[in-house]
């Protein structure tokens, strides 16, 4: 029997409940910090030294420089010609859907004239460089690898550059696929802590970016918190979530199905169910019991449900909605139906799937918005990685002669205020005469 917490909002401590489940501490203990402070000065000091160390330590390497951790792009191009027909259609579809959303998402510099002639707006500009993590080792993840590079690209980044371990040796083809079909510009076999200090600050072989951005474990997350500021990064992301609205009247086994798609991510991982039908809730139940001896990481799944997933049972969808926006989850799914009313009642979520059959999975791979998303209740004040992650805006203004005589006086008079006597006199100058 699946021992996957059931909850109402009616039990008296039902709130105190759900913030427990919800909890979730990011904060690395102290041995990781140390670890990875460390590392980062390692590779501010002794550069590609440093990171060829490294790599040959923990990704099990014998290489001899730094030259040998960079990756050709002859090589990414080859393993696109070798993997199967299948896969380079299944990418090359999902990087053309990735693409055609994110060009909505450009932003367009502006401005006015206002009629004394003073101009004022905004000039919109790409990032030069950025930095891609792309997670190997247990699993490789070339999803990750069109949903942060396919953006960068349309925003214009002029370089990219990407660093994915490979323990062993081992490469992985489809990830080498994925970068040759989102044009990476350069690729790296280093990973942990040492790939993003060394995207932060730069040794000889790899050069700075910009920004780093891309999931990845303890170390790599406790060392994007690190350099930022050097260097902007995309979030310090928590464990995957899904949270689903259900009226009853979908097919128990689907829903039992999304739960799963999110809880064997790892075993921190969150399923949530929201449904006024106590009925279905007890049907789902008997899905997942049915369903989780077939599931090939059911060791995984079954600890994700346990630890920190629940089956809610609501008074109706009114509540449901005020639960949902409560915990803001990182992908809600609102399989009901009519879910476009509700949606414009959610103020809190990463993405939301719309209807009984917008699978979580599909945004995960290639329905178009980008599966990089606000989790741990950040969705309350932060959005989904977008092309706009990728461009910076910088304040255009420029005074006509008849428009600085106003601003002037205007200036001076707050600037004598604060007691900054330079700044008054600067704006002074510019009085009419």
């Amino acid at each position: 029997m699946s021992e996957i917490r059931q909850l109402s909002t009616t039990d008296k401590d039902f709130q105190q409940q759900l913030d427990a489940l919800l909890a979730w501490e990011s904060v690395s203990d102290t041995a990781v910090n140390d670890t990875v402070n460390q590392i980062i000065r390692d590779i501010r000091e002794k550069g590609d030294a440093s990171l060829v160390d490294f790599t040959n330590r923990f990704d099990r390497w014998q290489a001899a420089s730094a030259a040998d951790l960079e990756i050709p792009l002859s090589r990414l191009e080859q393993a696109w010609n070798t993997i199967p027909q299948v896969q380079r259609d299944a990418l090359e579809l999902s990087a053309n859907r990735i693409n055609a959303y994110a060009e909505h998402q450009i932003m367009d510099s502006w401005s006015y004239t206002e009629p004394d002639g003073t101009l004022l707006g905004q000039q919109v500009t790409p990032l030069d460089r950025v930095g891609l993590y792309v997670p190997g080792g247990k699993a490789a993840y070339p999803s990750s690898v069109l949903m942060n590079a396919v953006p960068a690209k349309v925003a214009g980044v002029e370089e990219l550059i990407m660093v994915v371990p490979t323990p062993d040796g081992e490469i992985n083809e489809l990830v080498l696929a994925a970068a040759y079909v989102s044009k990476v510009d350069r690729v790296f076999a280093v990973g942990g802590a040492q790939a993003v200090a060394a995207l932060a600050y730069g040794t000889e072989s790899v050069p700075p970016v910009d920004k780093v951005v891309g999931p990845g474990n303890i170390y790599v997350a406790t060392a994007k918190r690190a350099v930022f500021g050097q260097v902007g990064i995309d979030m310090v992301a928590g464990p995957s979530e899904i949270l689903i609205i259900c009226d009853g009247d979908t097919d128990p086994d689907w829903i039992a199905m999304d739960l799963f798609s999110q809880a064997e991510h790892d075993e921190d991982a969150q399923s949530i169910l929201l449904s006024p039908d106590a009925s279905f809730i007890g049907k789902v139940t008997a899905s997942i019991d049915k369903l989780l001896p077939t599931m090939e990481r059911k060791e995984i799944i079954e600890t994700a449900l346990r630890v920190r997933g629940a089956l809610i049972h609501v008074k109706d969808m009114d509540e449901a909605i005020e639960v949902a926006n409560h915990i803001a989850p990182e992908h809600l799914e609102l399989s009901v139906a009519d879910p476009q009313a509700m949606a414009k009642r959610i103020k809190h979520a990463g993405a939301i799937f719309m209807g009984r059959y917008t699978a979580e999975a599909m945004g995960d791979y290639c329905a178009g918005p980008n599966h990089v998303l606000p989790t741990s209740r950040t969705a309350r004040f932060s959005s989904p990685l977008g092309v706009y992650d990728f461009q910076k805006r910088s304040s255009l203004i420029m005074a006509s002669p008849a428009g600085a005589d106003t601003l002037a006086r205007t200036s001076s008079v707050m600037a004598r205020g604060e007691g900054l006597t330079a700044h008054a006199r600067s704006a002074e100058y510019r009085f009419k005469k």
